[in-house]
C-alpha cells in the first residue's frame, strides 16, 4: 500500500493504467466498459478500479487537477505498482480555428510553464515527450475505430485562471496546440523512469472562437476519447 493509494499488491493493478483528472470519470469508464471492474482505492476519494477490457486487465486511475496531483499517483503506480503503460485522458483548451470543440489531440511533446522539472536536476530545459510505442498503438487503435486524432505540441500551465486574457497568443505562435494541466509531470516521470506515457485531450474549449462543450457534447467526446485509450490499451 502506497501513501496516496491503498491497493493490497501490484496483482491489484493492471500493468496499463488509464489517467482521467476526474475520479467520477473513472468509476464512468469502469461501470460502463470494463469487465469485473473492481474498487481498489478510495483515498481522498480519487477511485481506482481494474478489470478486463476483451479480455485484458486494465485499471482506470482519478488523478485529480495539475502536475503535483498526477505527478503523486503516477509516481506511486509506477514505483509501488509496477505499471509500465500510462495513458491521460483528459481536456484541453483549443489555441487554433482547425483545431476544433470535441476533437481528439494527442501530445507528442509537453511544453510548460511549471518548475515540476527541477525535482530531477536536470542541467538545462528538458522537453518532455510522448511513448512513440504507444503513439503507434493508438494510431492503429484510431485506424480501426475511425476515431480521427491531431498531435502536437501542447503546453501544460500550473495556472487555469490567467490573469492576462491573451497569455495564450504567444504559445499559438509557436504552434503550440492547446493547453492542458497534467501531461508534462506524467511524461516526466515516465521518462526518469522509463516506462511509457501518452497524454490525449479532447478539446472542450476554444480561445480563439469562445467555444465551450456543452455537457451532451463532452459526454460523446469524451466516450470516443475513451474507445480510443481503450483500444489502445490492449493491442
Amino acid at each position: 500500500m502506497s501513501t496516496h493509494i491503498n491497493a493490497a499488491g501490484r496483482s491489484d493493478i493492471a500493468p496499463t493504467v488509464l489517467l482521467p483528472g476526474d475520479p467520477l470519470r473513472a468509476r464512468f469508464i469502469a461501470e460502463n466498459f470494463l469487465t469485473a471492474p473492481k474498487c481498489y482505492n478510495e483515498i481522498r476519494g480519487m477511485l481506482g478500479y481494474t478489470g478486463t477490457y476483451k479480455g485484458v486487465p486494465v485499471s482506470v486511475q482519478g488523478t485529480g487537477m495539475g502536475m503535483p496531483s498526477i505527478g503523486i499517483y503516477t509516481w506511486e503506480l509506477i514505483t509501488e505498482y509496477g505499471v509500465e503503460n500510462l495513458i491521460r485522458i483528459g481536456t484541453a483548451g483549443s489555441f487554433h480555428e482547425d483545431i476544433k470543440i470535441k476533437d481528439i489531440v494527442v501530445a507528442l511533446a509537453a511544453s510548460t510553464d511549471s518548475a515540476y522539472s527541477h525535482t530531477f536536476g536536470l542541467p538545462g530545459t528538458y522537453s518532455p515527450c510522448l511513448s512513440y510505442q504507444l503513439l503507434t498503438k493508438v494510431q492503429k487503435a484510431s485506424s480501426e475505430l475511425n476515431i480521427p486524432f491531431k498531435a502536437g505540441n501542447i503546453v501544460t500551465c500550473d495556472v487555469f485562471y490567467e490573469a492576462d486574457p491573451d497569455w495564450w497568443r504567444k504559445w499559438a505562435s509557436m504552434n503550440v496546440m492547446a493547453v492542458e494541466m497534467e501531461a508534462a509531470a506524467l511524461y516526466m516521470n515516465a521518462a526518469y523512469h522509463k516506462v511509457n506515457a501518452l497524454a490525449m485531450m479532447t478539446i472542450s474549449d476554444h480561445f480563439v472562437t469562445g467555444e465551450k462543450a456543452s455537457s451532451e457534447e463532452r459526454q460523446t467526446s469524451f466516450t470516443h476519447m475513451m474507445e480510443l485509450a481503450l483500444e489502445a490499451a490492449v493491442k
